[in-house]
């Protein structure tokens, strides 16, 4: 799976990358992006800007916006009812430059960043939905005493993160990771009509693993040491 990853480069050099721009404000430099958090992916409706969606998919059809899901088995993404409408119509890039896995140890579990050896930016193949909350009605316009006053808060817009099969260097660490594109396929990817065969595990060539803190274990805790490598490797 991938439940945590990075995004440390400058916003105006995400931007240049993607070319894209932010719809809101400038980007921050992110050392552990988690579940729950509002993240930069740029979508297919709005190939032209990075907007921020929370991570954690919530099907358009779902009775309420808990129990967000933070990843979509490529294998069965084009079947599944909380993933199947998104596949066809709302796909959308999510910019990184490494990610997290956590290896099973004697003295407990222990945290590798996987990236590019170039560090490079890569952009994840993800899913992004539109949950509408139900209209409710305030005032006393029900018991007889008032004016009906409709309120309804705004669209909560989601995404989640597609994983597949590891390749060489992450199945030492993990079953699962997330689908790395090309760059040349990133924009067939949104507007493909079912690019299905882009949702293979990315070569291992180039890429690297090394053990971090177990400080990046806390959501909360996003500081660029989380990144370096433990001084005992």
């Amino acid at each position: 799976m991938c439940g945590r990853y990075t995004l440390v480069v400058d916003g105006d050099d995400l931007e240049t990358r993607f070319d894209a721009r932010f719809r809101d404000s400038s980007f921050t430099p992110r050392y552990n992006m988690a579940p729950g958090q509002e993240l930069p992916v740029i979508t297919n409706e709005e190939p032209e800007t990075i907007q921020r969606l929370e991570w954690g998919l919530v099907p358009s059809w779902a009775d309420d916006d808990s129990g967000g899901l933070i990843n979509a088995r490529a294998e069965s993404v084009d079947e599944k009812p909380s993933f199947q409408a998104a596949y066809e119509r709302r796909r959308c890039l999510v910019p990184a430059d490494g990610f997290y896995e956590w290896v099973e140890t004697d003295d407990g579990t222990q945290p590798h960043r996987i990236t590019f050896a170039d560090d490079r930016v890569f952009a994840m193949a993800g899913l992004w939905e539109r949950w509408e909350p139900e209209t409710t009605q305030t005032g006393l316009g029900a018991f007889g005493g008032g004016v009906d006053d409709e309120t309804e808060a705004g669209p909560l817009e989601t995404f989640t993160v597609i994983t597949t099969e590891p390749n060489d260097l992450v199945a030492d660490l993990h079953h699962r990771m997330a689908v790395i594109l090309d760059p040349a396929a990133e924009r067939r990817w949104l507007a493909g009509e079912d690019p299905r065969e882009l949702l293979e595990p990315s070569p291992a060539d180039g890429m690297r693993a090394y053990p971090v803190s177990t400080a990046v274990n806390d959501p909360s805790t996003d500081e660029p040491s989380l990144v370096d490598p433990l001084e005992s490797a």
